[in-house]
């Protein structure tokens, strides 16, 4: 089936309504990691907001840089009007970009309606969920129905401009503009329009759009559990049975992995035929410049840590590593975006030959930061910053189409 068709065929079959969101079409079985923006609609732990989206806690936490260290961290109960991050596997189903992970049991007074707009922030509607569970009549919903919930995502190559991306479904909030929202999240108009094929820079309350986040890819092998890891630029991620922590950023695009802070039963994470540990690395002064030994992660493989013992030869030697700014679980909702708090400033070279262990992640900043704070400054060096597969072709790609039952 050719694009263009897939195009006639959605327009048929959807009705008209003001509410528009970004389509990917697609073929294949491939995923990419995608991100949701999700707003609480009452009191939630940690745990029920990974319950509701099939995700894990830890990954929650990290996806949105909060303080993985605080007691009980995946218990704390997160405040109603909360916009959070929720990390997801954006699939191809149907011939379109989507998350299909999500499952949810049905309460009494529940309506397709209430679960769509409420439950699930307008990130599906109530049309969406009645075709993806053939309901025939969506007045009368059995309690403890269990039914699939459709989520939003883009994947394009899990590139934006050349550079390594991952795509948030972001959907538009009352007073809201394309100028506020490319501000909020570092970039700009013509990209946001570029990317959710936009013929003018004009949104409503319930769109839904694609926002491109600068980001850290990895090289795993395929057969790594964790191949195609991708990290939005200021935040972390768990992998590895939440046994290895990555973060991205600051100052670059280069994904940087230690142990987690919750880790216990893990696999070995020393670097073979040396004593370095999983985020280490030595440097050694010479006339030539720095002479750098690092461990670091090469993907989990069959319940196995694969590190990756390293020499490069550098201009100089860097100081100690530094991690995007931790916050303070959230208690109570800002309703004015604040800024993540600066990172500190950086350490003067290591003394020549000692072992730079992995630094530990900072101390929780006083700030909160929503909807979000990531800063896109680009990659500072080509190792690790670009993408090898090809752009997609925007052309034909994209597809602001109108949705109902919202």
């Amino acid at each position: 089936m050719s694009i263009s068709t897939l195009f006639l065929l959605l327009l048929s079959v959807l009705p008209f309504s003001v509410c528009k969101t970004t389509i990917e079409p697609c073929s294949g079985s491939d995923s990419c990691p995608a991100l949701l923006g999700y707003t609480l609609y009452t009191d939630l732990k940690v745990s029920e907001v990974a319950a509701l989206f099939r995700a894990d806690p830890y990954s929650i936490l990290a996806t949105n840089a909060f303080n993985l260290t605080a007691p009980d961290a995946a218990h704390r109960i997160l405040p109603a009007g909360l916009f959070i991050r929720v990390p997801t596997v954006c699939a191809c189903s149907d011939g379109i970009r989507k998350s299909v992970t999500t499952r949810y049991t049905t309460r009494p007074a529940d309506t397709l309606a209430s679960i769509a707009t409420n439950i699930f922030s307008g990130l599906a509607s109530a049309d969406q969920i009645r075709q993806a569970n053939a309901i025939t009549d969506p007045s009368t919903l059995d309690v403890g129905q269990t039914l699939v919930i459709p989520l939003p995502c883009t994947c394009f190559n899990s590139t934006d401009n050349f550079l390594p991306a991952v795509y948030m479904s972001y959907v538009v909030r009352d007073s809201e503009s394309v100028q506020g929202i490319a501000a909020t999240y570092s970039t700009t108009v013509a990209d946001i329009m570029n990317v959710n094929a936009m013929g003018n820079p004009t949104v409503h309350p319930g769109d839904i759009l694609a926002i491109p986040l600068p980001g850290c890819p990895s090289i795993f092998p395929k057969f790594a559990s964790d191949n195609g890891l991708l990290v939005a630029n200021g935040t972390y991620t768990i992998t590895a049975g939440n046994c290895v922590q990555c973060s991205c950023g600051p100052g670059n695009l280069n994904l940087y992995c230690t142990p987690a802070p919750m880790a216990v039963s893990c696999s070995s994470m020393q670097c073979r035929n040396s004593n370095l540990m999983l985020g280490n690395m030595t440097a050694q002064p010479t006339s030539a410049g720095c002479n750098i030994t690092s461990c670091s992660y090469g993907g989990f493989v069959n319940g196995t840590i694969v590190t990756t013992l390293s020499t490069s030869l550098q201009p100089r030697c860097p100081g100690v590593r530094q991690f995007p700014p931790v916050i303070e679980i959230p208690t109570t909702v800002l309703h004015e975006t604040s800024e993540f708090p600066p990172a500190p400033s950086p350490i003067s070279g290591a003394e020549p030959g000692v072992v730079i262990p992995a630094p530990r992640s900072p101390l929780p900043g006083k700030g909160l930061a929503f909807p979000g704070a990531t800063t896109a400054t680009g990659p500072a060096a080509p190792a690790g910053s670009t993408s090898n597969a090809p752009s997609l072709i925007r052309l034909g790609q994209l597809l602001n189409i109108e949705l109902g039952g919202r």
